[in-house]
């Protein structure tokens, strides 16, 4: 049996911040509206030459240096997000491209905000069952890509970043305890994020654009029914994971929930009644990152010394789908000193990553220029021509 312990963490948020003051003037709100209703006062946004991979390969790298590993003893990556670069390529391909990982399988996991607990998951039985030793699980988002900036009840909630650790198997017990998913597709339409088509048909027009007098490429959300079903499914989700993993809640340190909006924490905080002060909150300053949330609160509260060996830590996510799911952890590190030159040096070693990708496609490139690729036509008629007997002697 292989227990999957958290051996490293790393987080990314973007430089720009906007504000909440920055919002009034673009909508009609202010900072007031904003934080009494959400608890947010800032959110972080991707610059123009930043993209859902490149966060998630800064979130990464800072993970495996946490950890000291090397990207070519990583086995697994599960990138959850639903702001992906491509349909194909996924996410996490780039990401692993980027890193050098090159013993390493990749896939992107779309289960919305829930997504990191949902690859968490993943990526333990993976683990508990022996097909994978060292796997990295990163929540990546570019959501400021798909708001509509004009829809106050959206776009001051979401923000841009990536969080990511690394799950190594141990024969020590501990680790990811347990987790439960859960999802109900019946709410689907309360939360939702339609295809984005970044070249849509000229011909169609501009109301090919609209759907319900909304962008059509945007987040919609009913915000009230979201609300609901949050409130009840968060103090359930913690409940039942706790009960699972053999534990009652008195044996809980340390709650991590997705920095969607205090007041459901608080919810959640009455209905099972425990102090606010077990729940960590960076909603103030991040706002909702999606599937990022819960790992980048996790990098904030071992940063703030909230998390030490023998802790156990409930993540707690929900989202569209409708998704939630829960997953108890025993911590069981403490955070290592890592130096800027050490954090660098190790980062030397993905510009080699780089410089080795490139002379693949290079090499790809010149192989089928020299090699040269036969044409479905000239295949063809290579299978039509016919063969010539060969005589006998």
């Amino acid at each position: 049996m292989k227990y999957a312990h958290i051996v490293g963490w790393g987080s990314y948020l973007p430089e720009k911040i906007l504000t909440n003051n920055d919002l009034a003037r673009m909508v009609e709100t202010s900072d007031e509206w904003i934080y009494t209703r959400t608890g947010i006062k800032e959110r972080h946004i991707a610059g123009e030459r930043e993209t859902t991979a490149t966060l998630a390969f800064e979130a990464a790298a800072r993970a495996l240096a946490v950890a000291d590993l090397h990207p070519s003893q990583v086995e697994l990556i599960i990138v959850a997000t639903s702001t992906p670069e491509y349909i194909f390529p996924s996410t996490a391909c780039r990401v692993q491209d980027y890193l050098g990982a090159a013993r390493a399988g990749a896939f992107d996991l779309s289960a919305a905000c829930s997504g990191f607990v949902y690859g968490l998951s993943m990526a333990a039985n993976a683990i508990a069952t022996g097909s994978v030793r060292n796997a990295l699980v990163v929540g990546a988002e570019t959501l400021s890509r798909v708001i509509d900036w004009q829809d106050r009840g959206t776009c001051i909630l979401f923000g841009d970043g990536a969080g990511a650790v690394v799950l190594k198997g141990m024969s020590v017990p501990g680790g990811v305890l347990a987790s439960t998913l859960r999802s109900d597709g019946s709410g689907g339409e309360l939360l939702t994020l339609p295809a984005v088509y970044h070249n849509p048909v000229p011909m169609l027009g501009p109301e090919y654009l609209l759907q319900n007098g909304h962008k059509k490429n945007t987040i919609h959300m009913n915000g009230r029914q979201v609300f609901r079903f949050a409130t009840k499914v968060v103090a359930d989700a913690i409940e039942e994971v706790v009960h699972k993993a053999g534990l009652t809640l008195n044996d809980i340190d340390l709650i991590v929930p997705h920095q969607a909006n205090v007041r459901i924490i608080e919810s959640a905080s009455k209905r099972l009644k425990i102090p606010m002060e077990k729940f960590f909150l960076n909603v103030d300053r991040a706002g909702n990152t999606s599937a990022a949330s819960i790992p980048v609160a996790l990098c904030d509260a071992v940063a703030a010394n909230r998390l030490k060996p023998n802790d156990n830590v409930v993540f707690v996510g929900f989202g569209g789908g409708l998704t939630w799911g829960a997953a108890v952890v025993k911590w069981a590190v403490t955070p290592p000193e890592v130096s800027l030159l050490d954090r660098e040096w190790k980062r030397a070693r993905y510009i080699a990553a780089r410089t080795r990708s490139r002379m693949r496609k290079w090499g790809r490139r010149v192989g089928a220029w020299l090699g040269g690729s036969p044409t479905p036509e000239a295949r063809l008629k290579d299978a039509n021509r016919p063969r010539r007997r060969k005589r006998r002697q």
